[in-house]
């Protein structure tokens, strides 16, 4: 059985699931996942195809539902959290009003959105784009507008699942900027990432899941110059692993 406790978690975790479960198709995708999620900074979850990876961000983000375990944090409003996927979903609107419905759901006072959207339009750099139809933008710019709006509600918990796939570098180097710029302001990020480059030019920790299970949670810099895990070292060699 599930159980969803809110409490202070631990004092230097945001976030951590206790031997979550999870069974689709026959088979066990979450296999008794026992993952923290350091308090500050950027923690980079990866893995192989497969792993549980974006399972276990859904199950962090109350969108999937696990047969058993606990998921235990200090985040009493559902506004704490917040999730881009891989494919930005917009409103048929333009950058300008889709931040706008944003402010309006999370509760941002009427008087007070003015202001804020003009530092969210900075902070993305949209500025010049306000006005464009979201949906009409290229990939990169609607990735921009997808990560700020969800900063709209100035999250506790930023979780990222492989925001930057299939951007080309520009792109990429400006969605790196907004993470950056998150995890400064004092959101925790986690990001799901297939790419080394990326977790390394970004991840203060680094967690490794293979079948379902923690292989592997160390500080970035250590996990990159000599990862002691079996199932990370296979990884990083091109290994197949099964």
């Amino acid at each position: 059985m599930l159980r969803l406790v809110t409490s202070s978690a631990a004092p230097d975790s945001t976030i951590r699931l206790e031997r979550i479960s999870l069974r689709r198709g026959g088979r066990d995708v979450l296999d008794g996942l026992d993952l923290s999620i350091p308090r500050h900074g950027i923690t980079a979850i990866m893995g192989p195809n497969g792993a549980g990876k974006s399972l276990a961000l859904r199950v962090m983000a109350n969108l999937v539902r696990p047969d058993t375990g606990a998921v235990i944090h200090g985040l009493t409003d559902p506004q704490d959290i917040a999730l881009v996927f891989q494919k930005p979903v917009l409103l048929r609107r333009t950058v300008r009003a889709n931040l706008r419905h944003a402010l309006a759901i999370y509760g941002v006072p009427r008087r007070e959105r003015r202001e804020r959207l003009g530092e969210l339009l900075d902070f993305g750099r949209l500025a010049a784009i306000a006005d464009s139809p979201a949906r009409a933008l290229s990939g990169g710019e609607q990735q921009r507008v997808a990560m700020v709006r969800a900063l709209a509600a100035r999250p506790r918990l930023l979780l990222l699942d492989e925001p930057t796939a299939s951007l080309d570098p520009q792109a990429t180097a400006a969605i790196e900027a907004l993470i950056r710029g998150a995890a400064h302001s004092g959101a925790t990020v986690v990001l799901v990432t297939h790419d080394r480059g990326q977790a390394t030019r970004l991840a203060d920790h680094i967690r490794f899941l293979h079948k379902g299970m923690l292989a592997e949670a160390a500080p970035a810099d250590q996990f990159f110059l000599a990862p002691k895990s079996p199932e990370a070292q296979a990884y990083f060699d091109g290994k197949l692993l099964l």
